[in-house]
């Protein structure tokens, strides 16, 4: 049924909306000459809400529930005859829209909130209120454009159906609108300075945590955002151009630092350590073989005379659990960190100073130790005996590979010793090294993988790090000095790990049962065979001075030794926390140890003049494609490098540095002559001073 349009208004309102209106036919128009009464079209327009938007076309057609209709591009669709709020003839669809923006715009909607029913109310009655009469078509879609857009001031509560917002909520909700405003404000000058590269003094404060964890709803954040879009700069760059971070190396380390020691790499408040003065003393002397850095001296050894015309060796930890018990304040200390941080010209210890000063094993000293000896035939270096215990050791000296390195020879030790300190007994432990290398079934391997030590000369206090300068020696992995620190370190370790297993005590293992990818070296508190070194049990213990791990392994073995109970159970929630916590520690740590080696790598190059120049540096090809440079330990691909087999020897030359990325840009500049010897990609646990 099609209703006739009420000659009598302009527009009317949709019957769904108001209960009444006509919807627009024809009307009598005029009489024709022929006297007969001639009818005129006249368009209905409507004004309908889609898509939470107010739209206007012209009604083509019209049935019970919809309307086809006809926009003013031309465009036809089908609507609800539920959408539409108004239906009218003029102006017409061109000018109707602008003209409801225009007066839209115009209405004071705090106003239009005071005069609003406190209920909910429909539209066109609001309108009448508003203008004091009946409103026009475009005054009534204004009105309600206006509330559309308004919705702190209204909420909508069904089409065509507002209700207006209580006091307080609107007061709220202005005063979160002026405080955006405010904000947004903020951002635009914060990121016009930046931009600038001037730090703004209230960013000062904050500017490395937008770094290292930052709240991006914050002005700063998106201040610094909007900065980096504008320059084309990373945000560690921005700041560095804009002076809140030093450099490359600031950024590293701060951020390390931010996330692993959010208080700070200083230590908390905690007791003087505690000594042990009744411990027997070792009837014989120490030394250790340490890197000239070193200052947590956990291991040291000795030789003498053992029963039945035995040589009696001894491997000597030292022993701060002693000082203190699971659980006290330095065990806290030690449990938040872990591991000591390693980093090339520095690091962070796991232990006060206090602590380790008490406990390491120093020249001229006494220290408490945990003694392994061991008893073997002269002849052919068997062993016939082992015995550990609890006791104190005077250390000798401490031995640095730096000095002996390049006079202790496997020619020398072989002949019994050399021009050096401790000559006799290096010999012996060397002839041992060797048998214990051999009775593991595993032949020397990583002879020929290269280490390398780094050594920063920080320049005064105050001084830039662009002004240190690095020096980068190798040192063969595979040098007698060190093979004898890994094979009785790998002894002890096994042995001990062996120890607690056979007294039924916890400890905490590292096991490797499987080979290839199945083959991962992993951290379990059930002992298991470590096939990588070819040993039944592998119990860290040597190093408890900066690995809590084997801090947690020594107090278990410690209350072995004196049948008392282990402070760990097999199911300790402290001593399996501590085997994921250690895990995930020392990962991070060797992360950043790596970041921060290839960072004096990378400024190697940049200082002796390789970056940008002509000279080549050799390398050899990796099983990925890449090229490990001889001279300093940096990976990376080389542009223009022809596909080459693993092991084969290139020359490069380096386009360019990126400090802030750990990046170099390296050129294939052809082969070179085939390498001494073969570099091993293979990275196998070894000793408690290098694993």
């Amino acid at each position: 049924m099609r209703r006739r349009y009420n000659p009598g208004a302009d527009f009317n309102l949709s019957p769904s909306l108001a209960g009444q209106g006509e919807t627009l036919g024809s009307v009598p128009n005029r009489v024709g000459r022929s006297g007969r009464r001639r009818r005129k079209t006249i368009p209905v327009n409507v004004f309908y809400e889609e898509d939470g938007g107010f739209k206007v076309a012209a009604v083509m057609s019209e049935g019970e529930a919809s309307c086809q209709v006809e926009a003013a591009h031309g465009k036809r669709s089908k609507i609800k005859s539920s959408a539409i709020l108004l239906r009218f003839t003029s102006p017409g669809l061109g000018a109707f829209l602008a003209e409801v923006e225009q007066q839209a715009g115009a209405i004071d909607v705090d106003f239009l909130w005071e005069v609003a029913p406190k209920d909910e109310f429909g539209f066109s009655d609001l309108a009448s209120e508003y203008f004091g009469r009946a409103p026009s078509a475009v005054e009534a879609a204004a009105l309600i454009t206006r509330l559309h857009g308004a919705p702190m001031y209204f909420y909508k509560k069904g089409r065509g159906r507002y209700k207006p917002a209580p006091g307080e909520s609107l007061k709220a909700a202005l005063a979160s609108v002026e405080r955006k405003k405010r904000e947004a404000e903020l951002t635009a000058q914060y990121a016009d300075e930046l931009a600038r590269f001037a730090l703004p003094e209230a960013l000062r404060p904050e500017a490395k945590l937008l770094l290292y964890k930052p709240d991006k709803q914050s002005v700063g954040y998106k201040a610094l955002e909007s900065a980096c879009a504008a320059t084309g700069m990373s945000a560690p760059r921005l700041l560095h151009r804009a002076g809140a971070l030093d450099g490359p190396y600031d950024y590293f380390q701060g951020r390390f630092v931010f996330e692993h020691f959010p208080r700070g790499t200083g230590f908390p408040a905690h007791a003087p350590a505690r000594v042990p003065g009744d411990l027997p003393l070792a009837g014989v002397q120490g030394f250790s073989i340490d890197d000239a850095s070193t200052t947590e001296i956990d291991d040291a050894f000795s030789v003498g005379p053992g029963s039945a015309g035995r040589l009696r060796i001894g491997i000597h930890i030292a022993a701060p659990s002693l000082g203190f018990s699971p659980e006290s304040a330095e065990d806290a200390i030690a449990r938040a960190r872990m591991s000591t941080v390693y980093m090339p010209g520095d690091k962070i210890t796991m232990l006060p100073d206090a602590l380790v000063e008490a406990f390491t094993l120093k020249a001229d000293g006494i220290a408490p130790c945990v003694s392994l000896y061991i008893e073997v035939e002269p002849a052919d270096m068997a062993i016939a005996a082992v015995e550990s215990k609890v006791e104190s050791i005077r250390i000798a000296a401490n031995l640095r590979h730096h000095e002996l390195d390049p006079v202790v020879s496997a020619e020398s030790l072989d002949a019994g010793g050399g021009d050096y300190a401790f000559a006799k007994e290096l010999a012996i432990l060397w002839r041992l090294a060797k048998r214990l290398e051999a009775d593991r079934g595993k032949p020397a391997n990583n002879l020929n993988f290269r280490d390398y030590n780094f050594n920063i000369d920080w320049p005064q206090a105050g001084g830039r790090v662009e002004a240190a300068r690095v020096q980068i020696s190798e040192r063969k992995r595979g040098a007698p000095l060190d093979r004898i620190v890994s094979e009785l370190m790998i002894y002890a370790n096994s042995t001990w790990g062996r120890l607690l297993a056979d007294r039924g005590a916890a400890g905490i293992y590292r096991v490797k049962t499987g080979v290839g990818p199945a083959g991962k070296v992993r951290m379990t508190s059930v002992p298991a065979r470590h096939i990588g070194l070819g040993v039944s049990h592998y119990a860290w213990s040597s190093s408890p001075l900066r690995r809590y791990v084997d801090l947690v392994n020594q107090w278990q073995l410690v209350a072995v030794l004196a049948g008392a109970r282990p402070p760990f159970a097999a199911n300790s929630e402290m001593l399996l926390g501590s085997i994921a916590a250690f895990d995930a520690a020392y990962t991070a740590y060797a992360d950043f140890q790596s970041s921060l080696e290839r960072f004096w790598c990378l400024r190697w190059l940049e200082q002796e003049g390789f970056v940008g120049a002509q000279s080549t540096l050799a390398g050899g090809v990796t099983r990925d494609g890449s090229v490990r440079l001889e001279a300093i330990p940096l990976t990376a691909a080389a542009a223009g490098m022809p596909e080459l087999p693993a092991g084969t020897q290139v020359l490069v030359r380096v386009r360019g540095i990126d400090l802030w990325q750990l990046s170099a840009d390296l050129l294939f500049a052809g082969e070179s002559a085939p390498p001494a010897g073969q570099i091993s990609d293979e990275d196998e646990e070894t000793s408690g001073n290098s694993d």
